[in-house]
């Protein structure tokens, strides 16, 4: 991996991430998103671990990860907008993009939505003997859906090449895990299905992937499925207009202290794999390039009202 191709596409999430709540604030784009503000590491970590003909799945809160798998942000962009040129031309918003051909298989509106499909996904895997690892994403809420028990059980059952990866943000919306999880650690529950799970600083880039990249490399040589607990922290709300009544400022400012963005530029400088005009750099660039993102969506056409019933299965 290399760190500094990984910083820039940490900065990628980022602003892309803020440029939605500010698009949204302005009524430029209208529905709903979740943004990944501080789980950065997260996405590009586990990315990085993978092949190309690897695949992913992801959650609501999926916009980072798409980036990290290799979308394209003005596309990614055009689909908020609801454009044409969007990655689901326009017609699925926020938690509707996917793009088979960069293996990434998409979002879910639904909590724990994508573990029983990413687990299908490890089952085909398996019997065309493709090669292919499947990660799944999901939150700490999820974790506590009962498909999540029901899709870990069956992949133990036939070891399947699934990497079930829990972002512990700390929060399910608004609830809190010390008042919605039993055990401590989500990765505990790995130990019910005979498959390994482990716990990991989700805000350190370089514990992320080589975790991942080593219980990827067991998954793909046939030793079956696996649980990752990344701890990572949302600090930004749940989803647009969250006012997040439900924890103070003065955790979230104690979160900032741990942002896994200045984390890695504080790691670039320390080992000399960039300097501060590097760093200043790489934030110029990429900030332009979302800003590229933007005026691409804002330019491209809004749908043809005459293909409204496109691509259903019935009319």
């Amino acid at each position: 991996m290399d760190s500094l191709q990984a910083y820039q596409m940490m900065l990628t999430i980022r602003f892309f991430e803020e440029a939605i709540e500010k698009l949204f604030l302005e009524g430029r784009i209208m529905g709903t998103a979740h943004t990944c503000i501080g789980q950065e590491a997260v996405a590009v970590g586990i990315a990085a671990a993978l092949e190309p003909h690897d695949a992913m799945t992801t959650t609501h809160r999926g916009h980072g990860h798409f980036l990290a798998r290799g979308a394209d942000p003005g596309r990614a962009m055009a689909e908020l907008f609801g454009r044409e040129t969007g990655y689901s031309r326009g017609r699925g918003g926020s938690q509707m993009m996917m793009d088979t051909s960069i293996g990434f298989y998409g979002a879910n509106g639904i909590t724990g939505g994508s573990i029983p499909f990413a687990t299908g996904l490890a089952l085909d895997a398996k019997l065309r003997g493709t090669g292919r690892v499947t990660v799944c994403f999901f939150g700490d809420g999820a974790s506590n859906q009962g498909v999540f028990h029901e899709s870990l059980n069956i992949a133990a059952l036939w070891d399947l090449p699934v990497l079930y990866v829990a972002e512990n943000n700390g929060y399910a919306m608004s609830t809190s895990t010390r008042k919605g999880l039993a055990s401590e650690r989500i990765a505990d529950r790995a130990a019910a299905y005979r498959m390994p799970g482990r716990t990991i600083d989700g805000n350190e880039l370089n514990s992320v992937y080589e975790t991942a990249a080593a219980m990827v490399k067991e998954i793909r040589a046939g030793q079956g499925p696996a649980l990752l607990e990344c701890r990572t922290y949302r600090l930004s709300g749940h989803s647009r207009g969250d006012p997040r009544v439900y924890r103070s400022r003065e955790e979230e400012n104690e979160a900032w202290q741990h942002d896994p963005i200045l984390r890695l530029e504080e790691t670039l400088k320390a080992t000399g794999s960039a300097s501060e005009d590097d760093i200043k750099k790489a934030r110029l660039t990429t900030k332009a390039r979302i800003e590229a993102a933007v005026t691409f969506a804002d330019n491209s056409p809004m749908p043809d009202p005459a293909s409204l019933t496109n691509s259903l299965f019935a009319e």
